[in-house]
């Protein structure tokens, strides 16, 4: 049991985290670490326990990863071409259709190092799939943690709703992505005001150089148009990005109530980063997602750990940094 010591350790670090600051990044890592090290740990107790059944395991783990990268690597390359197809070619529709490029250029790599048996090339392929691993850690601390903090239920009094603005079709109608957002920002001010509260919802979208209006204004139409208060709705019409709708909105509401307490809605692929940069900003509350279609999910998501791991560049470059520097010294001294 004492292979299960560190595991536990990190778990209970990772709890007392989440309680006292739910929205940061290092929770994700926490639980990602403890969810290792426990797997480890098992790993390593059934190899002592049943040598053959252990080493066994071992190696089928290792055909079913090197299989999921090939299968994941499709799945994103195809993905790439329906968003490219369905929404324009941009550096953001085209992430998961590079994602899974890089992925098959890795695993093209990693066969022909394989198989010519070259010194260079073998140490090449291993520091990429060292790099490539620590990414790949990473994304799973990020897609699980941003999971659980999804489904965080947190009692808490709410003055006001925020509402995070999208881009506007034809720069004055509200998008499906903004509407699904608008929608689940109803759907909460009606559990709130069963509670006996009248929050405000403060729509937060500013003007883009292709709309027409700011998106605030195409937000609030479309709630009063669906029988919404006007007299329950603010908006913040100056913001240009996710930080910016924060920061404003948390400039609103404090002007209006100092010891406010709110919920900000947004996408369920952008909960998390989401949650990350209110904390930054300090706003008091927490972020809940409405659903976006599954064509678009995967590109979202990625945007999204993109967006992280460039906010936290130089711990990355550090590590990247690290692992070339290894693969450098063993292709020195071998």
């Amino acid at each position: 049991m004492l292979a299960y010591a560190p595991a536990f350790l990190l778990f209970l670090v990772f709890c007392v985290g989440v309680l006292r600051e739910p929205r940061r990044f290092s929770n994700a890592v926490l639980l990602g670490l403890s969810l290792t090290f426990a797997s480890a740990a098992w790993l390593l107790e059934l190899i002592r326990a049943h040598e053959t059944l252990g080493k066994d395991l071992t190696i089928a783990l290792l055909v079913l990863a090197g299989l999921g990268v090939v299968a994941l690597s499709w799945l994103l390359i195809t993905n790439g071409v329906t968003m490219v197809s369905k929404e324009g070619r941009s550096l953001a529709n085209l992430l998961s259709l590079l994602a899974g490029i890089a992925l098959a250029t890795l695993v093209a790599l990693f066969i022909t190092a394989s198989v010519l048996r070259d010194h260079t090339l073998t140490v090449a392929a291993g520091t990429a799939v060292a790099v490539a691993g620590y990414i790949a850690f990473l994304f799973v601390c990020f897609i699980v943690y941003g999971f659980l903090y999804g489904r965080l239920h947190i009692r808490r009094r709410a003055d006001y709703v925020v509402v995070l603005g999208s881009g506007l079709i034809g720069g004055t109608d509200v998008s499906p992505l903004l509407a699904s957002r608008l929608e689940r920002a109803r759907a909460v001010h009606r559990k709130l005001a069963v509670r006996g509260r009248r929050p405000v919802l403060l729509a937060s979208g500013g003007q883009g150089p292709d709309e027409k209006i700011p998106e605030s204004h195409a937000m609030a139409d479309y709630l009063v148009a669906r029988g919404f208060p006007a007299a329950l709705i603010d908006r913040e019409d100056r913001s240009t990005n996710t930080e910016e709708n924060l920061r404003f909105s948390k400039s609103i509401m404090e002007k209006a109530n100092s010891g406010y307490r709110c919920v900000v809605v947004t996408n369920n692929y952008h909960v998390f980063r989401a949650a990350m940069i209110s904390r930054r900003v300090g706003i008091r509350g927490h972020v809940v997602g409405s659903p976006t279609a599954a064509y678009f999910w995967p590109s979202a998501v990625i945007r999204e750990f993109v967006a992280i791991f460039v906010a936290y560049w130089r711990t990355n470059l550090a590590v990247c940094l690290l692992f070339f520097l290894g693969g450098l010294s063993v292709w020195w001294l071998s």
